[in-house]
């Protein structure tokens, strides 16, 4: 599928004839590229969107060379990570990306939609992030401040929805730093993440919470391994929080896994993720 075909239209006989072609069309306003997973968890800012269970996770960028750009990306869904919808996670987002000294400033929106849900589980999350790269270490600061929406409210208190608020919107706000770098002479990469989440303490119009909650920290640590000659990248990451079993609880059964041999475990406990991937 990621395999780049060259086509030839022209027949020798024609070629000793004809002017020569340039070996490369000069490159457009536009580029295109994506990419394709499979992951052995898809942890969304430490907790589990999919029941502990494996996602396929895809996405595609257009970036025009004034810094604009546009793109989607999804991932199937199970359990928490639902909101309401057909177990999908369908991203838009848009951004303009401009160059602060030796630094790079990215601003955009991402729209998170889940297809055949309650329109009152999508939501808009605006986005600001500053990188730099120094030799072959990069670091990344974000912040992502979602207004107040239906989605992020907090309908119920807890599981049992002793209280229950219907149509309240609550905002979120996600503060984030990541730095990763390649180990020199190596196909290796090593990362590391640390975020903090703020917003609804209880529970949404589906039971869910982007900040179950209401405050907490996680971290990740792993390293990517590029396979040689192939578009194709393993990797390995330590995914945890640092949200207590005591909050986890006032919100049980909603925040454990629904099936299988981990049925009623945390999905915000350490897990280790495995994934390969390919870009394209």
């Amino acid at each position: 599928m990621f395999m780049k075909f060259r086509i030839a239209c022209a027949a020798l006989a024609l070629m000793s004839s004809a002017p020569a072609l340039a070996q490369e069309e000069p490159a457009g306003p536009v580029t295109v590229t994506g990419s394709v997973a499979l992951v052995s968890d898809y942890r969304f800012r430490g907790v589990s969107q999919t029941d502990q269970g494996m996602a396929i996770q895809g996405g595609l960028t257009a970036t025009h060379e004034s810094g604009l750009y546009a793109g989607t990306w999804a991932s199937n869904l199970a359990g928490w990570g639902t909101f309401g919808g057909a177990s999908m996670e369908l991203d838009l987002f848009a951004g303009y990306t401009v160059p602060l000294g030796g630094a790079t400033l990215d601003v955009g929106l991402t729209w998170y939609m889940y297809p055949s849900g309650a329109d009152k589980t999508d939501f808009a999350e605006p986005y600001i992030k500053l990188s730099s790269q120094l030799g072959p270490v990069k670091g990344l600061v974000g912040v992502a401040y979602a207004p107040k929406q239906e989605a992020l409210g907090k309908w119920c208190s807890d599981a049992a929805c002793t209280v229950f608020d219907p149509g309240d919107k609550e905002d979120n706000l996600y503060i984030w730093g990541d730095i990763s770098g390649g180990v020199p002479g190596t196909p290796v990469s090593l990362k590391a993440h640390l975020g903090w989440s703020k917003g609804n303490s209880g529970l949404g119009p589906n039971g869910t919470s982007v900040a179950p909650t209401g405050e907490y920290l996680d971290w990740l640590i792993g390293a990517d391994v590029a396979i040689p000659g192939t578009p194709l990248t393993v990797g390995i990451a330590y995914v945890d929080t640092d949200i207590s079993r005591v909050e986890e609880n006032y919100i049980r059964p909603n925040f454990s896994v629904v099936d299988g041999d981990n049925a009623g475990k945390s999905i915000a406990r350490s897990q280790v993720v495995f994934s390969i991937s390919a870009a394209f």
